[in-house]
């Protein structure tokens, strides 16, 4: 595979993690109070204060993963979040059995975005990005 494609699908690839936690993160911080009585709702201690990190994981994992600046710690961290929040909020093993196959197709849909965002941390952002930048 040619040098400009892999940039190219690197980039395209980060920018598609980007639709996927940009709006969420933007979405917990339009609606603070809601996300916090979320988390309220699953038992986790201090709630605002997980919101708060959410949104900043969220929105400043987005943004470092688009400019590629950082790139393999936003990707670490993004992928940890998403494996934590996997567990507390797509616990398949404990809903009704009529929620079980939706939750538990989310809980998998997320394990996959761990999986490319720990690819993405391992191999970082390519030449397309501020990382390469600082390199040279």
């Amino acid at each position: 595979m040619s040098h400009i494609i892999q940039n190219a699908l690197n980039l395209l690839g980060r920018v598609l993690f980007v639709v996927l936690f940009l709006p969420a993160g933007i979405s917990k911080l339009t609606g603070f109070s809601g996300t916090v009585g979320y988390i309220a709702s699953v038992g986790l201690p201090a709630p605002a204060l997980g919101a708060v990190l959410a949104l900043v994981v969220e929105i400043g994992g987005s943004l470092a993963l688009l400019a590629g600046f950082g790139t393999r710690i936003a990707a670490l961290v993004l992928a940890l979040f998403t494996l934590g929040a996997s567990m507390f909020f797509h616990a398949y093993w404990s809903v009704p059995a009529d929620q079980a196959f939706v939750t538990q197709l989310l809980f998998f849909k997320n394990i996959a975005v761990a999986g490319g965002l720990l690819v993405l941390a391992a191999q970082g952002a390519g030449d397309w990005s501020l990382d390469a930048r600082r390199k040279t």
